[in-house]
């Protein structure tokens, strides 16, 4: 009789210790944890087209940039340059614990059929539409056409 309810106790606190290491809120690294830094617009040459880049730091597991939308433009495709070339990209994959960087020369945004062209000071509001992580709105500011971020690289 000992032995069965010391057994009953062990499988107790065996159970209650399982649990606690499955609880709801689960460890921070299964979930994405984004974070959008350093976002701009320069100032676009043209009034129907422009350029927007942005980080996208992500301290959890691994999510998908699956679009971007803004009551600015009637249209917004992401895109990677390579060998020199853009090409227009489905979605763009956010890393674990990795950074997600759209920078002049490299992967971007192109705002098409705008419905005003954005003076230098306005601010845009996006929303990036996330695979996991769902919707994060923010608002872009609009820079000079030659404004270069002070990323230290």
């Amino acid at each position: 009789m000992n032995r069965r309810l010391g057994r009953a106790i062990a499988m107790t606190a065996a159970g209650l210790v399982l649990a606690g290491c499955g609880g709801a809120g689960g460890s921070s690294s299964d979930k994405p944890e984004l974070k959008i830094t350093g976002a701009y617009m320069p100032v676009p040459v043209s009034s129907d087209m422009a350029g927007g880049f942005l980080t996208v730091t992500n301290s959890g597991s691994a999510d998908t940039l699956t679009s971007v939308t803004s009551s600015l433009a009637k249209d917004i495709t992401m895109h990677s340059t390579k060998g020199g070339a853009m090409h227009e990209e489905k979605s763009f994959a956010v890393p674990a614990n990795g950074t997600l960087d759209l920078a002049r020369g490299g992967n971007h945004l192109m705002f098409d059929m705008l419905t005003h062209k954005p003076k230098q000071g306005e601010r845009v509001s996006i929303q990036l539409h996330f695979a996991k992580s769902g919707t994060i709105t923010i608002d872009m500011p609009v820079k000079s056409a030659t404004y270069t971020p002070k990323t230290g690289h």
